[in-house]
């Protein structure tokens, strides 16, 4: 069965694009490759031995997605990652992501219907639910005004998938993700830093490495136990394992609504400060680090209770926090062997 992965050369999408071919599905996977490299196609098929189905598709060109839905009718349903991510660039220029990941997603629908493509698994962010209220956040907490605009993209995502899915013949699973990290035990796949980190165990593993002098902080005056930001980590592998549940959930009609929303976490709050111990923990190395000013759009505390997805989604995380620091550790490690070579 084919399974349509957009983004799929992206940081989750590479990984669940490798779970896709264990569980016994032919992903077909498109890229516009503006965030990501057609290198990790190979390092894909380098793991599950053998080539993978890869288009180069624009998804904001609507004729691009026609012609590939024609090249590949027998697609059955989609994983929908393509999206810009960057929660301090949203801010910045934030028409880019609106025109983006929402000029993307409703091209995708279109098309979806006019091939009769009935389900698509969404992949959304913990974003939506802004400064939460309560924690854990379930997915019953309001959803509160985004603090960037990415947020905003997800949320406004969320809406246009869901009324379409009342309007007409398509189901969606919307998967929100906490904080996707680590890498492929193999340290063939992870998560690749064009310039400077986006994200806090890159730049943990690139200061560990030596390529940044010091780790910054953003704030240290949070209203937490140690004054520093708390969020919700969780391995990329289990997030890639989630989509094989949702996808299986789908094609077996096991959904009770035609829009179903479910939590991805550990379920745990994690300071940063935290996290820097928990990489010394896990590889033996300490950084440096200092404290910066807050940026705009971050949130203060949030954390998963991961019950609907435990019970429902029948998906549980396997992997520890330590083993996503040292396989972060290990990846960061086998890029610099490859650089050197």
């Amino acid at each position: 069965m084919k399974i349509l992965v957009t983004g799929g050369l992206g940081y989750i999408g590479s990984h669940t694009v490798v779970e896709l071919v264990n569980a016994g599905y032919t992903p077909v996977v498109i890229d516009n490759l503006s965030e990501s490299d057609i290198e990790v196609k190979d390092r894909i098929e380098k793991i599950i031995g053998k080539e993978i189905i890869f288009e180069k598709v624009e998804m904001c060109h609507k004729e691009e997605m026609v012609a590939m839905f024609k090249k590949h009718p027998e697609i059955k349903g989609v994983i929908h990652f393509a999206a810009y991510l960057i929660v301090n660039e949203s801010v910045n220029d934030p028409l880019k992501y609106y025109y983006n990941n929402l000029v993307s997603t409703i091209y995708l629908l279109e098309v979806m219907q006019e091939f009769n493509v009935p389900s698509i698994v969404f992949s959304s962010s913990c974003t939506v639910y802004g400064n939460p209220e309560e924690l854990p956040v379930s997915e019953n907490a309001p959803i509160q005004p985004a603090v960037s605009p990415y947020g905003n993209t997800k949320k406004m995502g969320e809406e246009i998938l869901r009324d379409t899915a009342h309007a007409k013949d398509i189901n969606v699973i919307s998967l929100r993700y906490f904080n996707p990290i680590g890498a492929h035990e193999s340290s063939i796949i992870g998560e690749f830093q064009d310039g400077p980190p986006h994200h806090l165990v890159p730049y943990i593993t690139e200061t560990a490495r030596g390529l940044r002098q010091e780790l910054k902080i953003f704030g240290n005056d949070w209203n937490t136990s140690d004054g520093t930001c708390v969020r919700d980590y969780i391995h990329v592998v289990d997030v890639a394992k989630a989509h094989i549940s949702a996808v299986e959930r789908l094609i077996n009609n096991k959904i009770e609504h035609n829009f179903e929303v479910f939590n991805l976490g550990m379920g745990v709050g994690v300071s940063v400060l935290e996290m820097v111990n928990a990489f010394r923990e896990a590889t033996g190395i300490s950084i440096k680090y200092s404290f910066a000013p807050r940026r705009e759009g971050d949130v203060e505390a949030v954390y998963a209770d991961t019950t609907k997805a435990n019970s429902t989604l029948n998906w549980k995380t396997e992997k520890t926090l330590t083993d996503a620091m040292r396989d972060a550790w290990n990846w960061e490690q086998a890029l610099m062997n490859e650089q050197k070579n």
